[in-house]
Parts: structure tokens; sequence; C-alpha cells
């Protein structure tokens, strides 16, 4: 499965996830997500959890595991720092995690308060054990999270897809 456009991609990752047998998406809501979102929530195979803050959707990813379903976690740069405490569920408890990640605040960013986390998303999530693959390009995405899940569920590991803001387009506010 591979894709070319940059609007094909949600559509694609959407299949994967479907793929991995993904039960469960834990999600803030982010316009770079709106579509896979979209998807998932209409998907009545999938149970959609919206979420106040981002930690929550490590511990709903952690619980999903021990129930037997897969989750998955969509969130932007700016939300990886709510988590950095509650990433050492997941790390500590060996459970897998899968985390997609919309990154701002670099290519084309309006905002300013959205470049200093954007600096930190990688490094932070790399010290608290996380693997991170980075997506610029929309043919890379679908291995991309292919790989990704079968890190996470096959291996027991905590990863995160991070998405470039590139990919994304230009932000409009």
């Amino acid at each position: 499965m591979q894709t070319t456009q940059k609007e094909d991609w949600p559509s694609a990752v959407y299949r994967t996830l479907k793929a991995a047998k993904v039960q469960q998406m834990a999600y803030v809501p982010d316009a770079g997500h709106s579509t896979l979102i979209k998807l998932l929530t209409e998907d009545p195979e999938v149970t959609s959890n919206v979420l106040t803050t981002e930690e929550e959707g490590i511990a709903i990813s952690a619980g999903a595991w021990l129930g037997g379903q897969r989750t998955v976690l969509l969130m932007q740069s700016s939300g990886v720092g709510n988590c950095t405490n509650m990433l050492s569920l997941p790390a500590m408890a060996r459970l897998p995690l899968l985390m997609l990640v919309t990154m701002r605040g670099e290519w084309a960013e309006f905002n300013p308060w959205q470049v200093p986390m954007s600096r930190a998303t990688q490094p932070t999530l790399e010290a608290m054990g996380l693997r991170t693959l980075r997506v610029d390009k929309a043919a890379d995405m679908v291995e991309t999270v292919e790989a990704a899940a079968a890190l996470a569920y096959e291996a027991d590991q905590q990863v995160a897809v991070l998405i470039g803001q590139r990919l994304l387009g230009k932000k409009k506010w």
C-alpha cells in the first residue's frame, strides 16, 4: 500500500491502522489529523476517545492493551509536552504505544508559541524511551506507519511517528 499525493495519506493511514487491528483511537482534536479522525470516528469497529488532555491517551492506550485491544494516539507536537511524565507508564510496564504526532512550529508556522515545543518534541520523546520515526513525504507515510505499528504491537515498543508540517501544509489562521 503506497500513497503519493498529500491528500491520499490519511485514507491510506486509516487502512494501515485497520490492517494492524487498531480498535481504539484517542485524540485531541487537531486540524492536521482531521481527515484521519473523521475516518476512524465513522468506523463502527473503532472506539473513539476524545481527550481533554493528551496524557489521558497514554492511560487509555495502556488500558486498551490490557483489555486486549490496540489503540492509536493522535496529537499535535505541542501536546507531547503534556505527556512527558505519563510516558513512563508504557515504558516501565513495557506496554505497546503507537502515537501519530502532527508537527507544528516548523515549516511556514505562523504561531511563535508552537516553535519551542516543536524543537523539543523528538528529544523529549526519545529521552522518555520512545522510538521516533519521521515522515515528511506522503509517499513514505504508509510504510512508516506499518513499521511503527509492527514495532508497537509485535515487539511491545513505544513508537511515535512525527508527521512533518510541510506534509500537512501551511496552517491558516
